[in-house]
């Protein structure tokens, strides 16, 4: 079995690392290995090589290479491609000088959104991070931080703001959001930030890689009644797509067909009751001149 060697331009990190997983647990698979020996193989629990095996955690190139000789691989320049690939997986993300106020369980979400080639989003409460303004995101921000330091609050709103960067760089992903009227009616901040949101939400829909609906209350009862979530899709074929949902103090990640084909039903009907992109525009700048 080859290594993969995508070359350095293509994806990032997390890309690479969930390529590195897929490959080691063919590999596995390949020589009936349980996950329980191939965990004693590095010193690790059997939950540690599917984490691994999906991507979600790094692997020390120590650990790799116990791996490719428990399963068999021998040749030299083989375990030297392995080994640059974590190396090159193992890599810092920008996010990461933001540890001091970005939960565990949100980083792993900030590499898949990174890494995606399409990101699908349903939102109810608020405009997505994606789209928010500077003014909204704090207003946003100290919603649920109100009594965090101000340095604090300024990382976390940074942080957002970093994110959105890739939206307007070479190789953009594709960004379509659904979002809930409720989220474009209830003000966060003063009418001025409101309508300044408003007013770049707008803008940002007209840009060629992003999609904005808008789901009105005369829509009635939707199909994700279950609440908001996000499905991202990578351009690698060994890549599943992942179903993102975000909850108060963690998230959950699916990736099993059977779990996003779900999601995917209720995203496409989604689509189908919500105002078409154009009418849209037309419904977000009536709401702007009501702030």
């Amino acid at each position: 079995m080859s290594t993969p060697s995508p070359p350095p331009d293509q994806g990032g990190p997390t890309v690479l690392r969930i390529l590195l997983g897929t490959q080691l647990r063919r590999l596995r698979e390949a020589n009936g290995i349980t996950r329980e020996r191939a965990g004693d193989a590095i010193r690790a629990s059997s939950a540690k090589i599917s984490r691994l095996e999906l991507g979600r955690v790094g692997c020390k190139e120590r650990d790799v290479l116990d791996l490719l000789t428990l399963y068999g691989v021998t040749d030299e320049a083989e375990r030297a491609g392995y080994r640059d690939l974590a190396t090159r997986a193992n890599a810092r993300g920008w996010w990461q000088q933001h540890n001091d106020v970005l939960p565990s369980w949100f980083e792993m979400y900030l590499r898949l959104e990174q890494a995606a080639q399409v990101i699908r989003s349903f939102e109810l409460q608020f405009v997505p991070g994606l789209l928010q303004t500077e003014e909204y995101a704090r207003s946003v921000v100290l919603l649920g931080h109100r009594g965090s330091p101000p340095d604090d609050v300024d990382q976390r709103v940074q942080l957002r703001m970093s994110r959105q960067k890739m939206l307007r760089e070479p190789g953009a992903p594709q960004l379509w959001v659904v979002i809930d009227e409720a989220a474009v009616s209830r003000p966060y901040g003063t009418p001025a930030v409101m309508r300044g949101q408003l007013e770049h939400l707008l803008e940002a829909s007209r840009w060629p890689n992003v999609t904005v609906q808008l789901l009105p209350f005369r829509a009635g009862s939707h199909a994700a009644a279950g609440g908001p979530f996000s499905i991202l899709r990578f351009a690698e074929s060994d890549l599943p797509d992942i179903v993102y949902l975000e909850q108060l103090n963690s998230a959950v990640y699916l990736d099993k067909r059977a779990d996003v084909e779900d999601y995917s039903g209720v995203w496409e009907r989604l689509v189908v009751q919500a105002l078409t992109p154009r009418d849209t525009r037309t419904a977000l700048a009536g709401l702007i001149e009501k702030f």
